[in-house]
């Protein structure tokens, strides 16, 4: 089976890229845009998200892309003052579970002493008889 020949990926400036994601922005048709441009219509909706994300610094041009600052590890330790805060929402939230399942069980109870009750208690045959319950007055 023949393999396709790739061809190079274009490379676009940054001036370019910005003047598209402006005609996007003020209404132009995307599919008319990306035929004249000779660029793929997801291309111009990839670079309408970066600079709605970053501005444009976020529409790269040539070369390599700069270094970003390195994101802090998610297992770090958060500051003093957000430390605090968490660990009370937390204990807010654990709470707030414990009640849930409090209720959960008293709600269970009472839906089952009422079906009991039901269960026991008939409707009456008709006028004047008596129904299969004693009467709490003895």
């Amino acid at each position: 089976m023949p393999k396709k020949k790739r061809l190079p990926a274009r490379v676009f400036s940054r001036e370019m890229k910005l003047s598209a994601v402006r005609r996007m922005m003020a209404g132009e048709n995307v599919s008319a845009l990306a035929r004249e441009l000779k660029v793929l219509r997801k291309d111009l909706y990839k670079w309408r998200d970066n600079f709605r994300a970053g501005g444009p610094a976020a529409l790269r041009g040539r070369g390599r892309p700069r270094k970003l600052a390195r994101p802090e590890p998610p297992d770090a330790a958060p500051p003093p003052g957000q430390a605090d805060a968490l660990s009370k929402a937390e204990r807010r939230i654990a709470d707030l579970e414990r009640k849930i399942g409090q209720q959960q069980v008293e709600l269970d109870f009472f839906r089952q002493a009422l079906r009991q009750v039901g269960e026991k208690r008939r409707a009456s045959d008709g006028p004047g008889a008596r129904t299969s319950t004693r009467s709490s007055r003895r």
